[in-house]
């Protein structure tokens, strides 16, 4: 169970990085073990760029202990932040060492092309480009960083990459409409959207970027939303998109703090208890936490709901999310007014998640800006990175936040993990650059394959 320091831990604290970070070790080592039943290289180097607590690397010692023949020889080089440390990382470095070799290298994912000492044959990370466009120079810092992936990468060699899902939209900036109905949502809309509008790092400049909110019929900026009357919001999509994600980290960040009355498992065997796992149903494993604010009839009510188990408690998923949508609502309330504990809790999360921009490409974007970029590394032999196989190209559902969406909004946006295995193909290799063509004419719009194909062939 997380414990009370979780609320005003950072990204970069080790209490973060062993509890909300060290999740999904098979979905994000997936396309790693791809690759290499793919190439099977001798001695393969692997390098993961911010390997959290180390979900990644534990399953990767697992499945390379497993294979038969067993692997007790491939390379790992993980790349961290300096200051970063997770006692979870610790074991599964340990556990990797049985099978292979694994040294952990400090450092800023921009500066990998210095502190790689060798190439990689598979280099993996998770949100890594949102992250670098966040806090690593906007658009500049993430085309810089494609352009050193290939530098560092053997021809042939793979990245793989796992970021959250954007939009089925061309484009991030195409305008849509939503309807928020619930208080808690209609509150956050006003705490959230002008801090995200004027201080994040986003890419919603111009005049038909501007976000526009009606209530009763009438225009009103995101400051001065009221919570008694539903609004009706047009803004480019992916503001919509960056509203329901940082809603949704927010819950998470505000139920481990334990500030709500209980702290829910949100990782670990017990955080998977599904009744149907296919539509996202679940039990939902919690523990009560000592809160004075919180009136007693809210935690009586959970509580009359729920069935002991063990030194815990559980309750059906759909009554534990409406329960503590109530609570959320009013925790809102005082974190606005500045009200002690619940003001504290707001703050951290802000600090840590909320000027950060998740999902800032679509894919069609994000396969076209790989590529161009690719070509422009300053090497030798050029090379471009695109996928090659359609199965390359994937996305995970997130079938719990979904059913939760879809109770909560009248049109919700997917949520979902994006998934692209990256090959560095030679431009010299015709056939290979064939498949890759190929692969992007699934997701890529005319526009996007002109520019892949000019940049790959530029200079005759």
């Amino acid at each position: 169970m997380p414990g009370s320091t979780f609320t005003t831990a950072l990204k970069t604290a080790a209490t973060y990085i062993d509890v909300a970070a060290n999740a999904h070790g098979e979905e994000k080592a997936h396309l790693v073990l791809q690759s290499l039943k793919r190439a099977h290289q001798a001695s393969p180097h692997l390098v993961e760029v911010g390997p959290g607590g180390g979900s990644a690397v534990a399953y990767l010692a697992a499945q390379l202990s497993a294979a038969q023949p067993p692997v007790d020889d491939a390379r790992l080089t993980l790349v961290e932040v300096p200051g970063v440390t997770s006692a979870s990382l610790d074991q599964a470095v340990d556990a990797f060492n049985r099978v292979g070799t694994c040294r952990l290298l400090t450092g800023f994912a921009q500066d990998i092309g210095t502190l790689l000492p060798e190439p990689a044959d598979v280099i993996s990370a998770s949100a890594l480009l949102h992250e670098v466009y966040s806090y690593g120079g906007g658009y500049a810092g993430l085309h810089s960083m494609i352009r050193t992936l290939p530098t560092v990468l053997k021809p042939g060699g793979t990245f793989a990459y796992r970021d959250v899902y954007a939009v089925k939209s061309r484009s991030l900036h195409d305008r849509t409409q939503q309807t928020y109905t619930a208080r808690s949502w209609l509150r956050f809309l006003r705490m959230f959207l002008p801090q995200y509008l004027d201080e994040g790092m986003h890419p919603y400049h111009s005049a038909s970027d501007l976000v526009v909110l009606r209530q009763d019929s009438r225009i009103v900026r995101p400051g001065e939303l009221t919570e008694g009357t539903s609004v009706v919001a047009s803004a480019p999509v992916g503001i919509f998109r960056e509203v329901q994600r940082h809603y949704i980290t927010l819950r998470d960040h505000i139920w481990r703090s334990g500030v709500l009355g209980v702290s829910p498992y949100l990782e670990g065997p017990l955080s998977g208890d599904w009744i149907d796992a296919r539509s996202g149903h679940k039990r939902v494993h919690y523990v009560p936490t000592d809160t004075d604010w919180l009136p007693a009839s809210q935690k009586a009510m959970l509580l009359a709901l729920s069935e002991p188990y063990m030194d815990h408690h559980t309750v059906d998923g759909d009554i534990f999310d409406e329960c503590t949508d109530i609570a959320l609502n009013a925790f809102l309330d005082r974190a606005e007014k500045g009200d002690g504990e619940c003001a504290e809790v707001w703050r951290s999360w802000v600090t840590r998640e909320g000027r950060e921009t998740y999902a800032y490409m679509t894919l069609d974007s994000l396969l076209a800006a790989v590529a161009v970029h690719s070509t422009e590394a300053a090497q030798e032999q050029r090379t471009v990175l695109m996928p090659v196989r359609l199965a390359d190209v994937m996305r995970r559902d997130r079938a719990y936040y979904n059913r939760y969406l879809r109770r909560a909004l009248p049109n919700p946006l997917k949520d979902a993990k994006q998934m692209v295995l990256f090959a560095n193909v030679p431009v010299t290799d015709t056939d290979s650059l064939g498949d890759g063509m190929h692969c992007l004419q699934q997701w890529c719009s005319k526009g996007s394959l002109a520019r892949v194909y000019a940049a790959i062939n530029q200079g005759g």
